[in-house]
């Protein structure tokens, strides 16, 4: 598959992931706000959570998760694909390590939904725990990934 792919074409392909996942960080950032308002919504009263109910947020919370989910996980795979397609190898370090334990605590996350819908509070725990730990990781791995980026320039 190496040589089908022109210098150009593989140059490009390195820039996909980090694009994907800086728009990722946002839309996590914007998940992160739409289950603060679910919660809220959850544990109001009255008027109040009439109010809050009208947004949605539970339903758009849901959805944006598993956008999230699904991007995260072809992002990771894609990523891996095209390192090895351009070294030939991929490069076992602290941005791939973190990069696939998010990719397991998301799938994990995710995996709780049901629970939740149920009214399980140790899967409501479990689910803002491993994403506030995905949050803080993907902070660290987009200042790690342009590191990345910068080093894939310089070597052009």
């Amino acid at each position: 598959m190496n040589t089908l792919l022109s210098p150009e074409v593989k140059f490009w392909l390195n820039f996909f992931h980090p694009v994907l996942m800086w728009i990722l960080l946002g839309v996590s950032i914007y998940a992160l706000y739409l289950g603060i308002q679910w919660r809220r919504a959850r544990t109001a009263d009255g008027e109040k959570k009439k109010e809050l109910l009208k947004g949605r947020y539970n339903v758009k919370h849901y959805q944006v998760g598993s956008v999230i989910l699904a991007l995260m996980v072809l992002g990771a795979i894609g990523a891996m694909a095209v390192t090895y397609i351009n070294n030939g190898k991929l490069f076992v370090g602290p941005h791939l390590l973190a990069g696939l334990g998010m990719t397991g605590m998301i799938a994990i996350s995710a995996s709780l939904s049901p629970f939740m819908q149920k009214g399980q509070d140790w899967a409501r725990y479990t689910h803002i725990v491993l994403n506030a730990t995905i949050l803080a990781l993907f902070s660290w791995q987009a200042v790690s990934g342009v590191q990345i980026v910068q080093r894939i320039i310089t070597k052009q």
